[in-house]
């Protein structure tokens, strides 16, 4: 990948001196948690996004704009956070919404959960939230509100098109669109493909989820209460790893997981955080993110296939990479029986533009070879998984 767009060095250039707080991060910290508040009984919340920020910072090859991007990543949750908790004090009727019989769809990343996530919003009675409202979840506020949240999901998206314009080829990110729990999750694996965090990533193994579903279910209430209910319909490939956790908040939940070859998920999966981390550090290390995200990926099918045998037949689907990224239109209804929904005429009508390449983005291309793996490597390292997905593909 070349050193980026003249957008991007320009704004490195222009953040200079701003990014000589990377050297204080308690005192920055602590800025963003007077801009935000906190409730009671959320030190622990906050304690945690203060020890991320600290090793953020002291993060191998950081640049400016990656800074900047640490501190809005925290900054954002601990505004989030605040504000929920307030509404839930102000109307605490949001704790009782129900979320009943959601639909999770989980899977390796680039193995068409985004797809399977815009087959399953195509139905009326489907609720999936949008990239705004998982941004600044909040109450109805009415058009004027919204349009606030949404002009800011604007500048986030256009501000990534125009510092990376190859990520959209891989992920096209829609403001007003269909988008995964990953921007709600307090903590995920995100954080590390945009900077080297050695130090997260053993604290992210070792931790205890269920306060980070329990969050997740408070954005959806936030979300849902005041408006119409229907069938809440979520997605993020990094569900896959945290299934029990999932499951002890949403124990009625239904989960759909997308299956695909891991050589060609793995490759793809490197493609996208290589473009994602270009931003954020410099010089990008290929093989490294070759490394980090064959165990960080491997490591998550581990868990999900421990925690499957858990799951009710029932409240588990399982969808071949061929029912959509062959043929949607055969798929798709299948993929709506499987969970229960009705299949529309309407439904189907509106199926090519979700199957459609968005406007304007080009074929991805990737390789294993560039991030130092072979399909040994990962055929190795996802042999049990290979294993369930040759079952898949018979049944």
């Amino acid at each position: 990948m070349s050193s980026g767009p003249f957008s991007l060095t320009l704004a490195n250039l222009l953040l200079r001196l701003d990014f000589r707080s990377r050297r204080t991060p308690d005192r920055v910290f602590d800025r963003l948690l007077a801009e935000s508040g906190l409730a009671d009984g959320d030190e622990r919340f906050a304690d945690d996004f203060r020890t991320l920020l600290r090793w953020w910072a002291g993060a191998e090859n950081l640049t400016p704009v990656g800074w900047v991007s640490a501190r809005g990543h925290v900054g954002r949750h601990l505004a989030n956070r605040a504000r929920i908790r307030r509404l839930i004090a102000e109307h605490p009727r949001i704790a009782a919404e129900p979320v009943e019989r959601p639909v999770f769809v989980v899977g390796l990343p680039r193995t068409a959960t985004t797809l399977t996530h815009g087959v399953l919003s195509l139905s009326e009675e489907h609720r999936c939230p949008l990239l705004w409202e998982l941004l600044t979840p909040d109450l109805d506020r009415g058009p004027e509100g919204d349009a606030k949240s949404v002009r800011a999901a604007r500048l986030l998206v256009g501000s990534i098109d125009r510092f990376t314009p190859g990520f959209r080829d891989i992920h096209a990110l829609r403001p007003e669109g269909p988008e995964e729990c990953t921007f709600a999750l307090p903590h995920t694996v995100m954080p590390l493909s945009q900077a080297r965090i050695p130090q997260y990533l053993g604290w992210h193994d070792r931790r205890d989820f269920v306060p980070d579903y329990r969050h997740l279910k408070e954005v959806y209430q936030v979300l849902q209460y005041g408006r119409p209910r229907r069938r809440w319909v979520l997605k993020s490939p990094l569900h896959l790893e945290n299934l029990d956790a999932l499951r002890a908040v949403f124990p009625d939940a239904t989960i759909v997981w997308t299956h695909r070859d891991p050589a060609t998920a793995v490759a793809s999966f490197c493609s996208l955080v290589e473009h994602g981390m270009a931003v954020s550090t410099r010089p990008v290390d290929l093989h490294g993110i070759g490394a980090t995200w064959l165990e960080l990926l491997s490591r998550s099918v581990t868990r999900g296939l421990a925690a499957r045998a858990a799951i009710p037949p029932e409240s588990l689907v399982d969808v071949p990479y061929s029912w959509l990224g062959s043929d949607p239109a055969a798929g798709a209804p299948k993929l709506y029986a499987a969970v229960g929904a009705r299949w529309t005429d309407a439904d189907a009508a509106r199926l090519p533009k979700v199957a459609a390449r968005p406007h304007g983005t080009r074929p991805h291309r990737y390789d294993l070879t560039r991030y130092g793996l072979t399909d040994t490597d990962v055929a190795t390292a996802f042999a049990d998984y290979n294993a369930l997905r040759a079952e898949v593909d018979r049944a």
